[in-house]
């Protein structure tokens, strides 16, 4: 196993943007702020590792995860990270993931409520300052 493994790391508020973390329990908990969950949503062997009691200890809204269809099927809250997870271990993505999940998740995203719904906007971090 790797020292270190190559991400995209999701932080609230913040570009997404590749990362070398620590491959180890302590680093990933390190990233998250807080005891990791996997969360499978691809088809492909990929994983978002986020921080397990994230929305329960009211971390801020990261980024929302959505169906092939456009429809929202969960908040990230917290930072969070992708990675492989065809193996034993979490490891690093390939170039081509990382290009392709980084132009994904690449803006964070504001969160409201609609008409009984959640709605999630995409904004570009400059715009906070406003």
């Amino acid at each position: 196993m790797s020292d270190k493994i190559k991400v995209v790391l999701l932080e609230p508020g913040k570009l997404a943007r590749t990362a070398m973390i620590d491959a180890s329990l302590e680093g990933m908990q390190k990233a998250v702020g807080g005891m990791i969950e996997p969360y499978y949503p691809f088809e492909e062997h990929v994983c978002i590792v986020c921080n397990e009691e994230g929305k329960f200890n009211g971390m801020p809204l990261n980024r929302a995860v959505y169906g092939e269809h456009g429809e929202m099927l969960d908040i990230i809250a917290g930072p969070a990270f992708l990675c492989d997870c065809s193996g034993e271990n979490f490891g690093s993505l390939t170039e081509e993931q990382i290009a392709r999940y980084t132009k994904q998740f690449k803006y964070p995203e504001r969160f409201f409520r609609f008409s009984n719904e959640i709605k999630a906007v995409p904004f570009h971090p400059k715009d906070r300052e406003r």
